[in-house]
């Protein structure tokens, strides 16, 4: 994603790189350790460059990596944020999962009462590199994964954040599927062609 991003031009076409990774503990530039993992794990734990703290990918989960040059729409990094959890949003609304961003805490949220106090959770992580107006990193969407790991840290550095996912909610759409769904409404939301990388 780096290399993608130094080398760009103003001609270079913005890319959407869908992915699903092995089980990782990813940090931000704003991680402080009393968010890491509380007990000893086989999962590694990768510092990145993206903005955020700590949080867990793993299978079952579709990642979007969204490589745009925000100077082409003249996009805010805030409009731009909201736009990507907009697209979700859409997403999720397709399988009748009703859910929300909040300014402050990017990301998506549902209600959860029965799985937590406060009555939230979170479904969809957001990190964000921007460099010379280009973004990368992305989004991250639980589809159908293992979420005891993030039992073992305070997602996005919160702790007690309670973490959700779509089958959990009623969905049968798989990784697949959903990285798809997403792609497009990524494209719709951002009003733009890019390419799409699987």
């Amino acid at each position: 994603m780096r290399a993608f991003t130094d080398a760009r031009d103003p001609d270079t076409s913005d890319e959407i790189w869908l992915t699903e990774h092995p089980p990782v503990y990813t940090v931000g530039l704003a991680a402080r350790i009393e968010h890491f993992p509380r007990m000893t794990s086989s999962i590694p734990l990768i510092n990145t460059d993206r903005g955020g703290q700590i949080t867990y990918h793993g299978p079952g989960q579709v990642v979007a990596y969204t490589l745009f040059d925000l100077r082409r729409p003249k996009l805010g990094v805030r409009e731009y944020v909201r736009r990507l959890e907009w697209a979700i949003i859409d997403v999720l609304a397709a399988d009748g999962i009703v859910a929300y961003g909040k300014v402050g805490a990017p990301g998506v949220y549902v209600r959860r009462v029965d799985i937590c106090i406060g009555g939230e959770a979170k479904i969809a992580a957001l990190g964000l590199k921007v460099r010379s107006g280009c973004t990368y990193h992305g989004v991250a969407v639980n589809v159908d994964m293992d979420l005891s790991p993030f039992a073992t840290i305070d997602p996005c550095g919160y702790a007690g954040l309670a973490v959700t996912q779509m089958r959990d909610l009623g969905s049968t759409r798989d990784v697949g599927a959903v990285g798809d769904a997403l792609a497009v409404s990524l494209c719709q939301q951002l009003n733009v062609r890019p390419s799409v990388n699987v």
